[in-house]
């Protein structure tokens, strides 16, 4: 893939949509293209994080691990970016991310991928909402479940 492609790939991603085309160019010179066959970690929850990835091709499935097993929290696609949160906040992953299918994706370096934010704020501003999209998409899985919860277990009570 070229780095003219990279750019165009890039331009289409909303994170990326305020940043001025020589910028992002450099964002495509500096991000490396990798691949993953299915069932492959893109990165693995509690490890460091060390790169953000821009889904060029495939899915990706986002996966808390728990206690009590693993749990899909999500399926990501073309022009998704995955690995932020743990960069912009400074933990380790967040939760691990698998290949559904094979994926094609831009790697970009923590160092990269900050000096970006840093240099274009408007960037930021497009992170924090796309953040809590995603919140409010966890708030409606957790009402859900709480419900779901709370009718399993009435139902489970013994009649008075």
């Amino acid at each position: 893939m070229s780095l003219e492609q990279e750019f165009e790939l890039l331009k289409r991603v909303p994170f990326f949509a305020d940043i001025e085309p020589a910028k992002l160019k450099l964002l495509a010179f500096l991000s490396e293209r990798v691949a993953f066959d299915p069932g492959r970690p893109l990165m693995r929850q509690g490890d460091a994080a060390d790169a953000a990835y821009v889904l060029i091709d495939g899915e990706a499935e986002v996966i808390a691990e728990t206690p009590e097993g693993p749990v899909t929290l999500a399926t990501l696609g073309e022009n998704e970016v995955v690995g932020e949160i743990a960069i912009l906040c400074d933990v380790p992953r967040t939760a691990t991310v698998r290949a559904k299918s094979r994926v094609v994706a831009l790697r970009i370096s923590k160092e990269s991928f900050m000096h970006m934010i840093r240099e274009f704020p408007n960037m930021a501003v497009s992170i924090m909402c796309e953040l809590a999209r995603r919140l409010e998409l966890t708030n409606q899985q957790l009402r859900a479940a709480v419900s779901e919860l709370k009718r399993a277990s009435k139902a489970a009570a013994p009649s008075s």
